[in-house]
């Protein structure tokens, strides 16, 4: 794999990562674009179902749009920030499909737009001479909203943003309020840069369980700060660990690729994708890769919202704990805004999730 070479460096793989899950706009030259019958087989004039790669910002970007055209349109902005949802949007979401369209977009880096746009070798190089920011990606994620409310001729749309997505998500809506119903965030960060909460928190867990193998390996990569990748992806490792131990996990179906992605060349973008876009999220000194994360505290900015806004929290979540979460919410302003705790449940994806961002989509006015 062309990406062995960076991997072999930061010593990290992909699988660490799916937890945080977790334009100039034009169509591309000959983009592939699908039309398919409705959910239940038989064709529907209000049926929509796209799946294609858009033309975002200088490079082609990946989208799914799916439901009934006369409903309201929901982007969602996935987590990572390479964990695409696109594979598994059919086994979680289909259900809200006759209530709202479903936008799924793989984002720079992530994917099957990583793939689309990699070189055949992924050397250091490349990584310092390809960097993601947050700023490109806000404006391509601006963009995509843009193209979605022409494509589909809507007035505004509702965005979801799960974890680095909430990340991102925030960023997007308090540039461009006007362009959205309402803001829904999950496992909402706030600063993730704080590796020395998180550290504190796993190494008093592993005490109290007398967790010998966990202390040990926290004992041996220190306490933060970190410059290297692979800390941070071992810290976060015994992160998911302890919330898996301490919530309800989600379906097993859920996370299974959808036929379309189900082969050997989209795992492996998927898995690339995710290390490339890692190493930018934390930042790499060896490989001289700055961290996209080390700007961001939203309880020092992006508090006005011109919108109403949604946090979905769960109890168990330590990466982003319901303290600095709810912190957030409180001194953040808006003309509405609700806070959703879920007991039993961590920082990723599981039904009370689902069934909390529905109750959620269903409440926002649309006009």
């Amino acid at each position: 794999m062309y990406i062995q070479k960076i991997r072999s460096v930061i010593l990290l793989t992909g699988k660490l990562i799916p937890f945080l899950f977790l334009l100039v706009l034009s169509a591309a030259a000959q983009p592939a674009t699908i039309n398919s019958p409705s959910a239940t087989g038989s064709p529907s004039a209000t049926r929509v179902f796209e799946e294609k790669f858009m033309l975002i910002n200088g490079i082609e970007q990946w989208i799914t749009i799916k439901g009934d055209s006369s409903k309201p349109v929901i982007l969602f902005l996935h987590g990572g920030p390479g964990s695409t949802m696109s594979p598994y949007a059919d086994h979680i979401y289909k259900a809200l499909e006759k209530d709202f369209i479903i936008v799924q977009w793989d984002q720079r880096g992530a994917g099957k737009t990583f793939g689309r746009n990699v070189m055949e070798e992924l050397t250091a190089e490349y990584l310092q001479s390809h960097p993601l920011t947050i700023e490109q990606m806000t404006d391509d994620g601006i963009a995509v909203s843009e193209y979605l409310i022409r494509h589909l001729g809507k007035r505004k749309i509702i965005l979801f943003g799960t974890s680095w997505g909430s990340l991102l998500g925030v960023s997007i809506v308090t540039k461009r309020p006007d362009l959205f119903y309402a803001y829904v965030g999950h496992s909402q960060i706030v600063n993730p840069s704080d590796d020395k909460r998180l550290y504190n928190t796993v190494y008093q867990m592993a005490l109290q369980k007398k967790d010998s193998a966990s202390l040990n390996k926290l004992n041996d990569i220190g306490k933060p700060p970190y410059d290297r990748a692979k800390t941070v992806g071992q810290l976060w490792k015994i992160v998911k660990k302890y919330e898996g131990e301490n919530s309800t996990p989600a379906p097993a179906a859920w996370f299974v690729a959808s036929p379309g992605y189900d082969n050997k060349k989209d795992d492996e973008n998927r898995n690339d994708g995710d290390d490339y876009s890692f190493v930018n999220f934390v930042g790499d000194k060896k490989l001289n890769v700055p961290a996209m994360r080390s700007s961001i505290n939203f309880l020092k900015n992006n508090v006005d919202f011109k919108l109403p806004v949604y946090f979905i929290q769960g109890e168990e979540d330590i990466l982003t704990p319901k303290e600095l979460t709810t912190k957030y919410f409180n001194r953040l302003t808006a003309p509405e805004k609700k806070y959703v705790l879920l007991p039993k449940t961590a920082h990723g994806f599981n039904q009370s999730v689902v069934d909390a961002q529905y109750s959620i989509f269903q409440r926002i006015k649309v006009f």
